[in-house]
């Protein structure tokens, strides 16, 4: 029997590399092209920049840009749930904080009286902290564990904070997956939680023999490291070109920084 060579295979059929390398339903990150040390820089400045807004105006805009910017990072939609947490804390702060500030009341509850100027306060929390969160979503949460400490090794950071980091970038999902196991095997044997002393002990059990497994654990990779050469360096592999682009694009983020400040002390003057 005579094999025949198979044609190209047909269009519905071929493998979409773009789409497994960004991810079914992720937008393409059209800052890839930068240097990761230009990113970090500008995730600082704009968080120190955003954190000392004091004006509602200045704060609304910023938001529109951290947004602008996480669109342009190709932060896929999936990971916008990681702010749910942050905007439950938020919404405390929205309901605690008008009647723990004192000013103009606007709203009586009883002996409660809720402010304009806590209300205020609370609102320009809640833009300041969702644009922090947004810019470095856009900026540094796309990228790797090993191409952020490899820009922090490069922006002059000591080796060993680099190295610290980049071990616990890589190792705490593994602790994660070792706590899921026992609380599984735990589960296995009927283990329901309570408040009792019992499961009190179970899980102070729980604790105690994850910490001992992190702790073989962090043992057996620093023999396998050892075993493989290591010598206390981190090698960079990728040590990458600082181009024109890059001091372009950190140009208009010094910019974009200076006028957000200006743009806030003016509406706040006003």
């Amino acid at each position: 029997m005579r094999l025949r060579r198979s044609g190209p295979a047909e269009p519905s059929e071929q493998l979409d590399l773009g789409a497994v390398a960004t991810g079914i339903g992720e937008r393409p990150d059209r800052l890839a092209a930068l240097d990761p040390r230009v990113r970090l820089i500008s995730a600082a400045m704009l968080a120190v920049t955003l954190v000392s807004l004091t004006s509602l105006t200045s704060a609304f805009v910023a938001l529109l840009a951290a947004i602008a910017l996480a669109l342009l990072g190709g932060v896929p939609v999936r990971r916008l749930q990681h702010l749910l947490p942050l905007e439950l804390l938020m919404l405390l702060l929205l309901i605690t904080l008008p009647f723990s500030v004192p000013g103009k009341s606007l709203l009586e509850i009883g002996s409660l009286s809720a402010s304009a100027e806590g209300l205020r306060l609370a609102g320009l929390i809640l833009l300041k902290a969702n644009a922090v969160v947004l810019s470095l979503f856009g900026l540094v949460a796309v990228l790797g564990a090993s191409q952020v400490v490899h820009a922090l090794a490069r922006l002059g950071v000591p080796a060993k904070l680099c190295h610290l980091l980049l071990l616990t970038l890589r190792q705490i999902l593994l602790v994660g997956d070792e706590y899921r196991r026992m609380r599984l095997a735990m589960r296995a044997r009927a283990f329901v939680p309570r408040s009792d002393r019992h499961s009190w002990r179970a899980l102070g059990w729980l604790i105690g023999m994850l910490l001992v497994r992190s702790l073989a654990r962090g043992q057996r990779l620093g023999e396998a490291m050892r075993c493989r050469g290591f010598d206390g360096r981190l090698h960079l592999l990728h040590r990458g070109r600082w181009r024109r682009l890059d001091s372009l694009v950190l140009a208009v983020a010094v910019s974009v920084c200076v006028a957000l400040f200006a743009f806030d002390r003016w509406s706040h003057a006003a």
